[in-house]
């Protein structure tokens, strides 16, 4: 590779010639991670990229075509590839499909969830960032307010929990919570929408997020772990009527 007298972005340098793409999508994936580059602003040109790693013009474009995959970059037709901030929205799209297609990946999902958030819950209890507190706040009042109005309630309870995420301080930890909202929202409304909804059980819900927000917000982990338990096992409850639903309306 020709020594470059400019000042080079990014840090990666090719090593082997085998998966050359990968190693390029690594090297800048590295350098919009770290900051080098914002979100918004434009990556290179193909061929400068191609320039600074040693590499055809073929390869910084599969490199590129891998990172627009993975959510870390944008791209258009005729137009610069411009560097995105790192969301969930790749997961989240995954996710939506899979959740979608059966009542059994709709249980697994909601055990996926209930896995991941006991420890959320308890981390968000331990350092209670103020922001993700405000989110959850805000969320908490809207569920109140939504009682009875389905879409309206879910966009609230996903609120609520990427709330309790952002809590955490936990960047990472966010992301992944953003990647579920696909099966949050599907979980959320089949619950919303099931025979056996009554306005009683939508207060009751309420309540549960209330008792969760309580916890994080006194800094008690075990009881912050205690109320999402307890928000799960009414979930549990709600799949099986809404199993039921399911074997009515196929008799």
């Amino acid at each position: 590779m020709n020594e470059m007298k400019r000042s080079t972005i990014f840090s990666g340098k090719v090593a082997s010639p085998l998966r050359l793409a990968d190693t390029v999508s690594d090297a800048i994936a590295a350098a919009l991670l770290e900051g080098s580059i914002a979100p918004g602003e434009a990556l290179p040109p193909e061929g400068e990229i191609a320039r600074e790693f040693g590499v055809s013009r073929p390869i910084a474009r599969e490199a590129l075509r891998q990172l627009t995959s993975a959510g870390l970059v944008s791209t258009q037709q005729g137009k610069v590839a411009r560097a995105k901030a790192l969301s969930g929205e790749p997961m989240d799209k995954i996710y939506g499909y899979a959740v979608r297609s059966s009542i059994k990946s709709l249980r697994e999902a909601n055990e996926m969830r209930r896995v991941m958030e006991v420890g959320v819950a308890r981390l968000a209890a331990t350092r209670r960032d103020e922001d993700g507190l405000a989110v959850m706040r805000e969320a908490l009042a809207d569920l109140d307010a939504s009682v009875g109005k389905p879409a309206e309630f879910t966009d609230a309870d996903i609120r609520f929990h990427l709330g309790m995420a952002m809590a955490t301080g936990n960047s990472m930890i966010r992301i992944q919570i953003e990647g579920l909202r696909s099966i949050q929202r599907q979980v959320s409304e089949i619950f919303s929408n099931r025979s056996k909804r009554t306005q009683d059980d939508w207060r009751k819900t309420v309540a549960r997020h209330a008792a969760i927000l309580q916890a994080i917000e006194a800094g008690d982990a075990a009881q912050a772990e205690e109320k999402i338990l307890a928000h799960y096992e009414a979930a549990d409850i709600a799949s099986v009527e809404v199993a039921e639903d399911e074997r009515r309306g196929q008799q």
